[in-house]
């Protein structure tokens, strides 16, 4: 570097890249700058400037000097090889302004420090980095020794995982074809060990969160719903925490949709089409994206999903990757995965698809039906999506026709024209077997969304007894509409047609 090329780099006076001091008596303090450097977007330490006059003073380099410097950068951790420049002053020919530039951190690399202590720079000040930075810095610099979804279960034993659950999860994995047809004779260490879910005999939290049957001490295997009244959290009309692994998780989430969200429909032939106003698929990819990438070291934070008049929101304690950020996650991207172990058995059972689409599946899931798509913020230290709530009569206006009552204009004039000709005893028939047929189809379509529903969430959700669901499901069984693969627990549900 030249005496020119110095001056006009040091024009502007310390910013974000560049710190100034003026003697090597303040080299402590340099470095901690120099670490803050290599913590964020690098920089420059020039020694022998005066911070706001900016007056090029030099000092007198000996052999003490530079070896002063040499032990300083030796207690940078982990070692960098700098460049150390001494640049000569005019008419000056004894002093020197000293230069050292540091190149900045990379995502996956190791966080560094000095003497022991981590530095970062905000704007042009640096400060000592805190602890949640450092330890995610260092767990993604080494996610085989820090991640937490790698880590032995403390508070779970393989014999303690649900057993019917990962041979339901293995069997969808064989019909999808992505898992081989080996898996369903193995035994459950070995599927486990397969999907590298295990250390030695012990399960690895990854496993504890996919097939637990008892959340124990796991406080993060939590999720809070809410419906509010209004568009704020001062009113609440049901507020439920429910807890369970990130299947039951899921299953709860989708049951709370279906609760509180408006359903429509319409006639196509003679199929009753029945949707949430929020396409359900975006809904659930939402949910199963919070699932598999919240960051679940944070015990402490539980994945929130809240109803509004006018928006759902579904914030999940979480990061980012660098790479995306809220305005560019709509585009193509690779995937990131927070935590892959999980998604990787999530993949090989096709609860998610190629890793790095869910943000499309769920867009073009909202177009299909006319609906906005949602955002994406970032919010104290939670990934937040928001779906916009469609206004009445909103809904795929100009293309389903009389959504408000989720019934067509011909098919209300049918029904009106039977009413008159028809007896009391044929009225009451035919209603019999139209509710028959609407809660035949809305099964189905639970089914589709779900393969693992309960008799019990399936009753819940078509407000029908147990009982109901028993004789619709054994009906459709003895049509070969669907079948049942594997037990009551842990198996699932296959739509043949």
């Amino acid at each position: 570097m030249t005496i020119d090329e110095l001056r006009e780099l040091i024009e502007n006076d310390e910013h974000r890249q560049l710190e100034l001091k003026k003697t090597t008596g303040e080299l402590k303090e340099g470095m901690h700058s120099a670490c803050a450097f290599l913590n964020t977007e690098g920089g420059w330490l020039i020694i022998g400037i005066a911070p706001k006059s900016l007056k090029i003073l030099g000092q007198r380099v000996t052999d003490g000097t530079q070896q002063e410097i040499a032990q300083a950068l030796s207690l940078l951790e982990p070692q960098v090889d700098v460049r150390v420049e001494y640049i000569d002053i005019p008419d000056r020919p004894d002093d020197k302004v000293i230069a050292m530039h540091f190149d900045g951190w990379s995502w996956g690399m190791v966080p560094y420090t000095y003497h022991g202590c981590p530095y970062y720079k905000v704007e042009s000040t640096t400060k000592e980095m805190p602890r949640n930075m450092y330890d995610e810095r260092l767990r993604r610099s080494k996610p085989d020794l820090f991640a937490w979804e790698r880590q032995p279960s403390e508070f779970t034993s393989v014999s303690s995982l649900d057993e019917k659950l990962i041979r339901g999860v293995v069997r969808l994995g064989v019909e999808k074809g992505r898992l081989s047809e080996q898996a369903l004779t193995d035994p459950i260490a070995d599927v486990l060990s397969k999907w590298k879910l295990t250390d030695g005999n012990r399960p690895l939290n990854a496993a504890t969160a996919l097939f637990t049957k008892d959340t124990g001490m796991y406080t993060q295997f939590t999720m809070r719903m809410a419906r509010f009244r209004g568009t704020d959290k001062n009113e609440f009309i049901d507020n439920q925490r429910v807890e369970g692994n990130i299947f039951q998780l899921l299953n709860e989430a989708m049951n709370f949709f279906r609760k509180h969200l408006n359903m429509h429909g319409r006639i196509v032939g003679f199929i009753r089409d029945e949707y949430l106003e929020v396409p359900a698929e975006a809904l659930r990819e939402t949910v199963l994206n919070s699932l598999c990438h919240r960051q679940y070291e944070r015990y402490n934070l539980t994945i929130g999903i809240a109803i509004y008049d006018d928006r759902i929101e579904i914030a999940n304690p979480g990061i980012l990757p660098p790479q995306i950020t809220p305005e560019n996650i709509r585009k193509p991207h690779d995937s990131y995965p927070y935590n892959p172990l999980i998604a990787n058995v999530l993949y090989s059972t096709d609860y998610i698809e190629n890793w790095g689409s869910g943000v499309r599946r769920i867009v073009e899931a909202c177009q299909k039906r006319g609906v906005e798509a949602p955002t994406w913020a970032v919010d104290g230290g939670f990934v937040v999506v928001t779906f916009k709530r469609p206004a009445e009569g909103e809904l795929n206006q100009g293309q389903e026709g009389d959504q408000k009552s989720g019934q067509t204009t011909t098919e209300k004039t049918t029904e009106t024209a039977t009413e008159k000709s028809e007896t009391t005893t044929e009225k009451t028939t035919e209603k019999s077997n139209k509710t028959t047929e609407k809660t035949t189809e809305k099964i189905l379509r639970l089914m589709r969304e779900n393969p693992y529903i309960t008799n019990k969430e399936l009753a819940e959700a078509c407000g029908i007894t147990e009982d109901g669901v028993y004789w619709n499901t054994k009906r459709l069984r003895e049509n070969n509409v669907i079948r049942r693969i594997g037990g009551d627990k842990g198996g699932h549900w296959e739509v043949l047609t």
